[in-house]
């Protein structure tokens, strides 16, 4: 585990954004690279080396876990992204899959695996995984997740409505999914894994829902990110709990405090220094300069960035609170700003 360790960095001002996808693109073949575990293994480590850190952050692909699931089911893999189930798998699809765990993973999950192996077996540096939380992959399964969460909090059943009970069931292979995903990156050597939950938010869980029916949240999110925070736990790992959706202070209390996260990673919507009143004195707050706007100077200046970093640093230090300084969320490459995102990175850790 490296909670310890976390802790350690946070002390000594650590700073580091999630950053692999730009060095990825550096790449003659990024797609090639990609899909190669030791490629992709060599592209996480220098981008670990380029920015001065233990950590070996992966790439922040949201979309493995949807491949894996749907590809049990026979989606092609080039219409996993607009795929939606519009009713719910037979009872018999659904059960086989939750108890199925052999089948072999698709190539790209392969590749993510592998380069953790790779991390883990070949270098200092500590080999972290990545998944989508079961919550967010649910998002991802249907056209409407709002609808059936709405009728939940009004008191439907899956037995009343055929949306509520396509909901339930994408849940429930979500979570299988997330899973079998955990258990494979944790046996390959992953000392912990941050598991992506942008829409746990506002947007779908609103605060007069929450109220209205905070069973809903914990059916839909707590008890399954804490069956992921148990399966991470269990090999050895820690979780680190990332989440950039639009979240208000209540959401942000309630996950730190249910789940514990060596690491929370929050969007630039939220402020930090207010949050870490709410959050475990033992965990580290993650985040959170705006690096989306990071391809623009219109959008924000050097000068910016620099002036953020240092309100950022000094706001925390005050707050007494283990934090490091970092990315709001995965920086990515965007061909005709490249050079313009990188030197803003760079800036953020200088300044």
């Amino acid at each position: 585990m490296i909670r310890p360790l976390l802790l350690e960095l946070a002390a000594a001002g650590h700073r580091l954004p999630i950053g692999a996808d730009l060095v990825l693109h550096e790449e003659p073949h990024p797609d090639e690279a990609r899909l190669d575990p030791l490629r992709l293994g060599r592209v996480i480590e220098r981008a670990a080396r380029r920015y001065r850190t233990p950590l070996a952050l992966p790439l922040m692909d949201l979309r493995l876990e949807k491949l894996d699931l749907l590809s049990a089911l026979g989606v092609a893999p080039d219409a996993v992204d607009g795929f939606h189930f519009t009713e719910a798998p037979p009872e018999e699809v659904v059960a086989r899959m939750l108890e199925e765990r052999t089948r072999p993973f698709p190539p790209a999950c392969l590749a993510q695996q592998g380069a953790i192996r790779d991390i883990a077996s070949r270098t200092d540096l500590v080999p972290i995984g990545m998944v989508i939380g079961p919550f967010s992959l649910m998002t991802k399964l249907l056209a409407d997740p709002i609808t059936p969460l709405a009728m939940m909090a009004s008191g439907v059943s899956e037995e009343e409505d055929g949306g509520v009970r396509l909901a339930t069931a994408a849940l429930r292979l979500s979570l299988a999914t997330v899973l079998r995903s955990v258990r494979a990156q944790v046996e390959a050597g992953a000392r912990a894994v941050i598991v992506c939950e942008p829409a746990v938010s506002v947007t779908y869980l609103s605060p007069r829902m929450m109220a209205r029916a905070p069973q809903v949240l914990e059916q839909f999110v707590l008890a399954p990110l804490r069956r992921v925070r148990h399966e991470i736990a269990a090999g050895g790992a820690d979780l680190i709990l990332h989440d950039c959706g639009q979240l208000n202070t209540d959401l942000v209390r309630t996950l730190a405090e249910e789940l514990h996260p060596a690491m929370l990673s929050l969007g630039s919507s939220r402020t930090l220094w207010e949050d870490a009143a709410v959050v475990p004195k033992d965990t580290v707050l993650y985040g959170n300069l705006p690096t989306r706007q990071f391809y623009s100077d219109a959008a924000m200046s050097e000068d910016e960035v620099r002036r953020l970093t240092r309100e950022l640093m000094e706001r925390m230090r005050a707050a007494g609170r283990p934090f490091i300084l970092g990315s709001e969320c995965d920086v990515l490459h965007v061909p005709d700003a490249a050079a313009t995102i990188r030197r803003k990175v760079e800036v953020m850790l200088e300044a």
